[in-house]
């Protein structure tokens, strides 16, 4: 049975049926203190088209009365097509604007007084849905999205619209904080390690999303059936049963650190986009972003934002929530407007705002004056001009994006060479009141040597790493207005340049380490297997492999932790007071925890698979533990081979069969020690 979504009333009894039965477990822990929060999943029970009091509402929200034009609803055509078809963007108008008052916003004004809020998903890609994405979030507490990984190692783009349309509405509004249904995914059972997934996770960041809500957390009541209970084939299987789970707080921090630096300030943004209002954002724009020229970044605003958010003021187009934008850009498909949006241009314009885009051509809508709306058209596009000035504002008829900010004289916010032509940089800008926050993520799966450049002058720029929490000087030349910073990217990286402390001179050239190989790591290693998963306790490895290469079946399918041991004789010669000794792993599948003559030297999830162990190491005779885990996938494969006695797997579906590729694990190296020149930065980061 289904909610009648479109009344207010009928919303209302159900969440004061289902809301009063958590009132009755939890009694007074609702509210402030207790349940805080509900969340609306993804829009997924289909088109809802009637309601008992639609034609009431369409009245008044229309202004005519409907009957005269019901047999358009079975394919009928009442007067004209043109008419007809008015008739149809209005009824659809009136499902929408009801959508997201009777459901969505009634289940806020429910909420609220049980002193709860709202997350709210809308539409995700695909769904079918009669409404406006922005509208159905703009009063959440909290706007969400979703972003799936389509494979180990990739996110799927498909999502962009739908996570920046949330980031919209969070910057507009004002609630700031911008979620995510995050790390879904609908293949690949209990395949992705904090490595694979760091690409998506790094991709909602760069659309806007500062909270993740991650996909899934099923709850594992059994220790001794793993890795357990899941949603069907959806997950991303984040449990406490997972290979890694014990080794996932290195992770857990970056994600932490991440989206703290980036509720931090306001998001900037040249430009605000408007979709117009015959679609939704995840429909326009699911399989192609919009031609916004890079190194720019923008929000999407839907009618009410035009309507009720937008303000122009000194050549600015602003917000309440503090928001501010240099160019307002109609998509080309918005050529059919409502007239109280046409006239909300109209008056943007002739305060200041500046806007690029094609003339529209007509109202979609039977309720406007055509007439009135030609002639606001014609007031503000002046056909045949390409550029055309309105009161204090300018309207760019025939000119790109580009062209409109180039005419504007607003260069790029950030910008960078290219090494290979195919280098791919992704960014985020925040404004503090202190200076500004610019978050830069590598998408290449290489390392990257490159100069960025800032719309930033008078400070001087420091890198954060969300990674380890370290913070360091960059090198930097302030030149013509902007700030150029060397960066070197390790493959799928990310970091924060933070513009916060004045600059000392127009330019500063910090040392780069140099390194210099010590020695390769070779011979036997013992490596000791977590009991109760089929492989031996303990081999001796003459050489570094993958385990799903080894002749010993148990081995083979383990997965789980196992810990590599080893002697080192390290020469005195190595120890020098003016560099750090590192340890570099090579190739890990799939984290690494290192300890050190009994020193635990930290957790490593991610390319380079390197720890720094100056100080630790000593000269002479040295211990060295490396504890790999892998993933679940290869004791699955195991637990399905002909003639097993013995399963030490549970899953509620089978996900993998016999003749399922294995996947490469344990530590494959090569293992090295690398001598790395050091700097002192300690006056420079105080």
């Amino acid at each position: 049975l289904e909610v009648d979504k479109l009344s207010c009333p009928a919303v209302k009894a159900y969440l004061d049926n289902y809301l009063g039965q958590y009132k009755e477990t939890l009694g007074d822990l609702m509210g402030r203190r207790g349940l805080q929060y509900v969340i609306t999943d993804s829009w997924e029970a289909g088109t809802q088209n009637w309601t008992d009091d639609m034609f009431s509402e369409f009245a008044r929200r229309r202004g005519y009365d409907m009957h005269p034009c019901l047999p358009v609803l079975t394919g009928r055509v009442v007067e004209s097509a043109e008419s007809s078809e008015r008739f149809l963007w209005d009824f659809r108008k009136t499902i929408g604007d009801l959508t997201t008052e009777c459901h969505y916003e009634q289940i806020s004004a429910s909420l609220h007084e049980r002193s709860m809020g709202r997350y709210t998903e809308s539409h995700e890609s695909g769904r079918a849905f009669i409404g406006d994405g922005m509208d159905v979030k703009r009063k959440a507490e909290v706007p969400m999205s979703a972003m799936w990984t389509a494979r180990p190692g990739t996110a799927s783009a498909q999502y962009d619209a739908d996570v920046r349309e949330s980031a919209s509405v969070a910057h507009i509004y004002g609630q700031n904080l911008t979620a995510a249904e995050s790390l879904t995914a609908g293949t690949g059972a209990w395949s992705f390690s904090p490595e694979t997934l760091k690409p998506t996770a790094d991709r909602l960041l760069a659309m806007g999303l500062n909270r993740f809500v991650i996909h899934t957390s099923v709850h594992q009541p059994l220790s001794d059936k793993v890795p357990g209970f899941g949603l069907g084939p959806y997950g991303q299987w984040f449990t406490r049963h997972e290979t890694w789970a014990e080794q996932a707080k290195p992770w857990v921090s970056y994600l932490a650190r991440s989206s703290y630096l980036l509720q931090q300030g306001k998001f900037v943004a040249d430009i605000i986009l408007f979709y117009g209002e015959d679609s939704n954002i995840t429909a326009l724009y699911g399989r192609k972003s919009p031609d916004v020229p890079a190194g720019y970044n923008f929000d999407y605003a839907s009618a009410d934002v035009i309507l009720n958010r937008l303000s122009a003021d000194a050549g600015r187009i602003t917000t309440p929530s503090g928001m501010s934008y240099r160019l307002l850009a109609l998509d080309p498909r918005c050529r059919k407007l409502s007239l109280p949006v046409l006239r909300k241009l109209r008056d943007l314009v002739k305060e200041g705002a500046c806007i690029v885009g094609p003339m529209p051509l007509e109202s979609p809508s039977l309720s406007d004056d055509q007439t009135e709306f030609r002639a606001i058209a014609q007031e503000l596009w002046a056909a045949g001009t390409s550029v055309n000035r309105v009161g204090k504002g300018t309207v760019y008829a025939e000119k790109t994006i580009a062209e409109a900010l180039a005419a504007l004289n607003a260069g790029p916010d950030f910008e960078y060479t290219k090494p290979q032509a195919d280098t791919n940089l992704m960014f985020v800008h925040r404004a503090l009141d202190d200076g500004d926050l610019y978050w830069v993520n590598n998408r290449s799966n290489r390392a990257e040597n490159l100069d960025a450049s800032f719309r930033v002058q008078g400070k001087a720029p420091e890198l954060w790493h969300a990674d380890t929490g370290k913070i360091e000087p960059a090198s930097y030349r302030i030149v013509d207005g902007r700030t150029k910073v060397p960066l070197r990217l390790d493959p799928s990286d990310a970091v924060f340049v933070v513009f916060r402390k004045p600059a000392t001179g127009a330019s500063r050239s910090l040392p780069q380490p140099v390194e210099t190989r010590l020695a390769d790591i070779e011979g036997a290693w013992e490596v000791s297997f977590q009991p109760g998963r089929g492989a031996p306790a303990k081999i001796t490895l003459d050489k570094l492999g993958s385990w799903s290469e080894n002749a010993e079946e148990g081995v083979r399918f383990f997965s789980g932790s196992a810990t590599y041991t080893r002697t080192l004789e390290a020469p005195a010669g190595w120890f020098k007071s003016d560099a750090r000794i590192i340890l570099d792993l090579g190739d890990v599948k799939n984290i690494a925890e290192i300890t050190v003559n009994g020193v635990p030297m930290g957790i490593v999830w991610k390319a380079p698979f390197r720890v720094d162990v100056t100080g630790t190491l000593k000269p002479g005779r040295n211990s060295l533990e490396v504890k790999i885990t892998n993933l679940w996938v290869n004791r699955l494969i195991g637990d399905e081979q002909p003639g097993v006695a013995k399963k030490y797997t549970f899953t509620t579906q089978q996900f993998y069969r016999a003749d399922s590729p294995l996947l490469p694990s344990g530590l494959l190296g090569p293992v090295q020690l690398v001598s790395r020149t050091a700097t002192d930065y300690t006056n420079l980061t105080k």
